[in-house]
């Protein structure tokens, strides 16, 4: 999905990626997980903050919901403002960082936040700002990389070996989530795991009818975790644990 800040994807080669057999399978499964958490309701205000090449951002419109997207890169947006006009769907977009983001307190009914969280040094601090934008009563989903994956192993080798964006990705256990969302003073509610099969098409097509199952009773092996938490209605201090490289 979007990335927030320092990291440039080329959007072709992106979006050329999810168009791919292997790629389409994840998305579906993604998708899945995210909406499992998120359960957005119609006429939610949402944003979908690192919102990349607008994928998740036409799936919330599609599930009538007013959605907002933002992103750090502008040639993301370029691709998500086409792929919005392609679809007929009515998005807005603005380009902004995470850690910044240009709205007031409490403007959204949920935020989601898809593979933004492991390209952000300070993890905690945008996970706050994210939090800030959203009611009282309202939710965050996150959907991140998952550690414990034959995909985190195979990253990381390659960032070591050619640099990247994968050389700087932080991978996520279930756990660390929590703590993080908690950090943050958000209550989790929901927790999903997808994309349990190697990179490989043909695993893909073979394990997909498991996957969903499997990732409502575990996210070890999930190459993706989706978690949502609830924005307390009273105020409530944000639990002082620390929560580290939150790994």
């Amino acid at each position: 999905m979007g990335v927030a800040v320092d990291i440039a994807f080329d959007p072709a080669a992106y979006g050329a990626w999810f168009d791919s057999p292997l790629g389409r399978r994840v998305w579906v499964d993604e998708e899945r997980a995210l909406f499992g958490v998120l359960q957005p309701k119609a006429g939610w205000h949402v944003l979908d903050a690192g919102c990349g090449d607008g994928r998740l951002l036409l799936s919330l419109a599609r599930h009538g919901v007013r959605a907002v997207g933002v992103d750090a890169s502008a040639a993301m947006l370029r691709a998500a403002r086409d792929r919005a006009c392609a679809a007929g769907l009515p998005v807005q977009l603005a380009r902004a960082d995470v850690r910044a983001l240009p709205f007031a307190d409490e403007s959204f009914d949920a935020v989601a936040a898809v593979t933004v969280l492991c390209f952000v040094a300070d993890s905690l601090a945008a996970l706050r700002e994210v939090a800030r934008t959203v009611r009282r009563g309202g939710r965050v989903a996150i959907g991140e990389l998952g550690r414990w994956s034959s995909w985190a192993a195979r990253r990381r080798s390659q960032g070591r070996r050619h640099g990247g964006p994968w050389s700087v990705a932080r991978f996520w256990s279930a756990r660390g989530l929590r703590r993080l969302l908690r950090a943050a003073g958000l209550v989790s509610r929901r927790v999903r795991g997808a994309v349990f099969y190697p990179r490989s098409a043909a695993a893909a097509r073979a394990f997909a009818p498991l996957d969903a199952g499997l990732g409502a009773i575990t996210t070890v092996g999930a190459a993706f975790i989706a978690l949502a938490a609830d924005k307390p209605a009273a105020d409530a201090a944000p639990l002082a644990d620390a929560v580290g490289r939150g790994r």
